[in-house]
């Protein structure tokens, strides 16, 4: 592999490993507030906060055609995803165990796989596929009461990582042609804050500053890990950024134990082993991708302005 193209799998992988850190402190507070606050409420201030962040982001640092898009419908169908997933994680986490939420997580690689092919031209080899299906069985391991536990909270985490991984894979697709990495993250938010907002006259209820604190931190940390998440989508395939986005495992085990008092099965963690043991091979096979073209994604197509 050519020392560009291997520090790019590097910088990537790293940049997935420090959004995991953020997005995992992000969902732990997200988890303090969601028994006080309706979804609307914490999403209108987040989404409003981190659509802030990114205009003074951009202010500071302008880029060329600032926070414009030249992909409107494919940017605006990452933003509905976006705001579809967010709203999905939120109930997710109130109606299941912290850890518990990452069972789900754990098929988001699947998932991309299958939408890599028809959205971005990827072509995903059988040995990619053979990896994914070993991450699955980790997935089941994760799972040990089997298909009669589901629940509606089950129901509601499997939608949130299928319109998560949707708006990832669609900011892979846009992030080939937007030059502002800013905008993927800014356009999601702001929807998300319009969405939310005309709802937050109906379920409004007054936050203290402590919790007002907590949400411009979510909002810090939540505008952090999507914009780190957006370059490392440039870098790495979006089936092998969502394996290594498996390692909030560790952090999601840390903050339930310490703040929730969650401590899942032994099984679990075998789950885990699997799942992040898959997820460091694809991040490896990167690396000997130029010894044949099965990791090689098929020349994208250049398509017309939209």
């Amino acid at each position: 592999m050519k020392p560009q193209a291997a520090l790019a799998t590097l910088t990537g992988a790293g940049l997935v490993l420090m959004y995991t850190a953020l997005i995992s402190s992000a969902d732990g507070i997200t988890k303090l507030l969601a028994g006080g606050y309706a979804a609307p409420q914490l999403y209108a201030v987040s989404g409003g906060l981190v659509a802030f962040f990114c205009y003074l982001a951009n202010r500071s640092a302008p880029a060329p055609g600032g926070l414009r898009t030249t992909r409107p419908w494919a940017m605006a169908v990452r933003s509905v995803a976006t705001v579809i997933a967010g709203v999905a994680f939120f109930y997710a986490f109130r109606l299941l165990p912290f850890a518990e939420v990452f069972i789900f997580i754990g098929l988001m690689p699947l998932m991309a796989g299958m939408m890599s092919g028809p959205i971005l031209g990827e072509r995903v080899a059988l040995k990619v596929w053979v990896a994914l299906a070993i991450g699955f069985l980790g997935v089941l391991c994760l799972f040990p009461e089997g298909l009669h536990a589901v629940t509606w909270g089950h129901l509601i985490a499997f939608g949130a990582c299928l319109s998560g991984t949707l708006s990832m894979v669609m900011a892979r697709y846009v992030g080939r042609y937007e030059r502002n990495s800013l905008a993927l993250v800014f356009y999601p938010n702001l929807l998300n804050m319009l969405v939310m907002g005309a709802a937050l006259p109906f379920v409004f209820t007054p936050m203290p500053l402590s919790d007002l604190g907590l949400a411009v931190a979510y909002a810090a940390l939540l505008f952090g890990a999507r914009w780190l998440l957006v370059i490392a989508l440039r870098l790495l395939p979006a089936y092998t950024a969502t394996p290594l986005m498996n390692l909030q495992f560790v952090w999601m085990v840390l903050i339930g134990a310490a703040f929730f008092n969650e401590i899942p099965d032994s099984s679990v963690f075998l789950g885990a082993a699997i799942v992040v043991g898959s997820g460091l091979y694809l991040v490896y096979a990167q690396f000997v991708v130029q010894q044949g073209p099965a990791l090689r994604p098929r020349k994208a197509v250049m398509p017309p302005a939209e």
